[in-house]
């Protein structure tokens, strides 16, 4: 494919989320947004004028129109929507997480490799500024902590908290540890919904590494945290307030960060400083959608994969049917 022709690009699903896809295809230079296609007719025409886009009355005519998909719809829509995609030999972009189940995810990805089409999940905090400021260090953390609470809404709440919310920690943690999941030990109540509110889970990697992740949707306050810890060095990222912290190890003559305090005399000349790299402001959405138009290009790779998603699916599977099991 020339690098230089625009991606004929669809939204299927203008919801709350779709309305950002159809807002930032219609900008990004290398996507030519083709139009939408929603069941509600009323959410169609509002997103078709405010961006002046075409509407689709079908979702086969918006797929036959186009050269890729974004798929914004609830999650249990994912698997018949992508798979429709797909057979028409579409490049499918879908939002997190990839399916409702292993089979339905197993299913796009095998129709994928056969048709020869990229599938990218919209797992956005792997984009996160915060997290993106790491890049430059070395992490090979031993235990990771993570935290991500909101306050109660209606919104969100037809899938359980893990499928959720921390389905976006899991697919971190699954990128920053290079290793098997060995041992999974879970527990979470239900609250105020009929589904799981609230959970915790403790991964074990076959490499020894310890991730311990909370998730709540009752909550008075947004918490959106990580921490970790490896040899020598110990970093915290605030994903909402975009700051990010390291504390590291290193000989006295060697790099000075904003602070330096000296470690026992057992400890040689060894100091600990402390670095605030900068955060780069850019929006993790549009960066993700402008990823997907360039890896049909072939300039790239997705940035997070449909085995990428598929991964994180099964972990959060794992979880969600271990935390079921004890409440009944």
């Amino acid at each position: 494919m020339n690098t230089l022709e625009k991606i004929n690009i669809g939204v299927v699903g203008v919801g709350h989320l779709g309305q950002y896809h159809v807002k930032h295809l219609s900008k990004i230079s290398g996507a030519n947004l083709i139009g939408v296609f929603d069941s509600n007719n009323k959410r169609n025409n509002s997103i078709s004028k405010q961006y002046n886009t075409r509407i689709f009355d079908s979702l086969n005519s918006l797929i036959q129109s186009c050269d890729a998909l974004s798929i914004v719809t609830p999650t249990q829509y994912h698997a018949e929507i992508a798979e429709q995609c797909i057979r028409s030999n579409k490049h499918v972009f879908i939002e997190k997480p990839i399916t409702v189940s292993l089979s339905e995810a197993d299913n796009i990805l095998r129709l994928a490799d056969n048709s020869g089409v990229i599938v990218q999940v919209g797992h956005i905090e792997r984009l996160n500024p915060a997290l993106l400021a790491l890049d430059s260090y070395t992490l090979k953390p031993k235990y990771i902590e993570v935290q991500r609470l909101a306050p109660y809404t209606t919104r969100g709440t037809e899938v359980p908290v893990v499928l959720d919310l921390m389905i976006h920690d899991i697919d971190i943690v699954l990128a920053l540890v290079k290793s098997q999941v060995d041992t999974i030990h879970a527990s979470g109540l239900s609250i105020m919904t009929d589904s799981v509110d609230i959970a915790n889970a403790r991964i074990q990697f076959v490499d020894g590494t310890i991730a311990n992740i909370t998730s709540s949707r009752i909550a008075k306050d947004k918490v959106r945290k990580l921490k970790a810890f490896q040899n020598e060095m110990y970093v915290t990222i605030d994903f909402l307030l975009g700051l990010t912290e390291v504390y590291r190890v290193v000989k006295n003559k060697g790099p000075r960060g904003l602070a330096a305090v000296p470690l026992n005399e057992n400890e040689g000349n060894k100091q600990i400083i402390y670095e605030k790299p900068p955060v780069n402001s850019f929006d993790p959405l549009r960066m993700e959608l402008s990823n997907f138009i360039d890896s049909i290009k072939g300039k790239t790779k997705p940035i997070v994969s449909g085995s990428d998603g598929r991964e994180a699916l099964k972990v959060a599977i794992q979880i969600h049917e271990m935390i079921i099991k004890d409440l009944h």
